[in-house]
């Protein structure tokens, strides 16, 4: 791909969240007062990295929009959906990861992002009691709502281009059933029959993305777009699809620390991470059909990293456990707890502990700026389908097992396919591998 064949980014962007919770709140905040110069948007790729293009003498290192044309932070207008009317300001004071100082400079800003009614189906979150709901006949139904409140906040607004983000709630979880999610005609079919079983709201506001020429990035471990029907439908409208999500504590810490044991040649014998959050997340979690849908995503991401085929001596038959805990008192400030069984020499047992006291949104929220600048990116380049190249900012990566592929949880693997992506949008030549 040369840099001609990137559209430039002209005009504005809008971003419409769905979720007006803590991560959104916090990620709409930073990006204000950032743009205010009130604040660093620290912890952001797009905002802060450098890579290198070029080899020998040509060799130089370059932020991502000295590469590409990228969206800025004054180009970005913020659009949301909620089943809570609290508008943004209200919503991040409510949230308390933030400090009211940090939140009031930009107070008039955020009071004008005021959620549409979302589509909502309580019994996809239980524990979710909102008064901001949409009245649908049917899922179709549902989906035509989300495609005219895309059209209305374009007109709105007067933005160029949509990404839309899901930021919400983990959904129950939904199987992946052949007979509805497998082709996009058998999709179609069973929304307009009302299929509530096997159409999750969330793959409603997925359809409506793609149909109204906006890409869809999925933040939360849900369904939604990984099933071969939304593959089918990001192909036809031409749009890239991004999921599933978000990797922000536990997850990064093991796809970043995993490597380390299978680059050194140890064994593992176990692996148990628990983690305790107090957030609305957490709340939702502790119902266990919703806890099913995370437990699936972050139960993946160890074993395509240590895997027992390629080392028999080494990956046998290690026991994985992953446990999410509600406690009120932690809010936000997540706590991660690994606890690995090792074995080196002559099969000696030796054990690693780590202990991560991460704030959830402040990890999450530039992992939403660098999802949604660099998903318009991957629209304006025509790539469409599932976006490999943004797997490292994800816990459960896309990927067609309908032919066994096997998805990249290796995160230096993942910064290079990132890498990689970037300097090919710019015209360079993709010239590094981690295999």
């Amino acid at each position: 791909m040369s840099k001609n064949d990137v559209k430039k980014a002209e005009g504005k962007l809008g971003v419409m969240v769905v979720g007006l919770g803590a991560v959104t709140t916090t990620f709409m905040t930073g990006v204000l007062m950032a743009r205010k110069g009130l604040a660093k948007p620290v912890g952001s790729m797009t905002q802060y990295d450098k890579i290198r293009v070029g080899k020998g003498a040509d060799k130089k290192y370059l932020k991502y929009d000295e590469i590409v044309s990228m969206a800025k932070l004054d180009d970005i207008v913020f659009g949301a959906w909620d089943v809570y009317p609290e508008n943004a300001y209200e919503s991040a004071i409510n949230c308390e990861v933030l400090k009211e100082k940090d939140i009031n400079p930009v107070k008039d800003e955020l009071e004008k992002i005021v959620p549409l009614k979302a589509a909502f189906d309580h019994n996809y979150a239980k524990r979710l009691d909102g008064s901001n709901v949409k009245v649908c006949k049917d899922r179709w139904d549902m989906t035509e709502q989300i495609r005219e409140d895309i059209r209305n906040f374009k007109k709105e607004t007067g933005v160029n281009r949509v990404v839309v983000l899901w930021a919400a709630s983990t959904e129950v979880y939904v199987p992946v059933n052949e007979n509805v999610h497998n082709t996009l005609a058998n999709l179609e079919a069973a929304m307009k029959a009302d299929d509530k079983e096997n159409i999750a709201p969330s793959m409603c506001y997925a359809y409506a993305a793609l149909s109204e020429g906006a890409p869809f990035i999925m933040g939360a471990p849900n369904t939604t777009v990984d099933i071969p029907a939304m593959w089918e439908l990001s192909e036809k409208t031409g749009m890239p699809i991004a999921g599933k999500d978000f990797k922000t504590g536990q997850t990064l810490v093991k796809s970043g620390f995993a490597p380390i044991i299978g680059t050194r040649c140890l064994g593992l014998s176990g692996w148990f991470s628990t983690n305790i959050l107090g957030n609305r997340d957490g709340l939702v979690l502790d119902e266990p059909a919703n806890f099913r849908t995370k437990e699936v995503s972050k139960l993946s991401t160890l074993e395509s990293i240590l895997v027992p085929e390629e080392q028999p001596d080494l990956y046998t038959n290690y026991y994985h456990k992953v446990r999410i805990n509600y406690y009120p008192p932690r809010n936000d400030n997540k706590e991660g707890w690994d606890n690995i069984d090792i074995f080196g020499w002559m099969g000696y047992p030796m054990q690693i502990k780590i202990n991560f006291l991460c704030r959830d949104s402040i990890l999450a929220a530039p992992l939403c700026l660098d999802l949604v600048l660099l998903s318009d990116l991957a629209a304006r380049a025509g790539r469409h389908g599932i976006q490999r190249f943004l797997s490292f900012f994800l816990k459960s990566p896309m990927h067609d097992y309908t032919k066994n592929e096997v998805p990249v949880n290796h995160l230096f693997q993942q910064y290079v396919m990132l890498k990689n992506a970037i300097r090919e949008m710019g015209g360079y030549e993709g010239d590094e591998e981690i295999d």
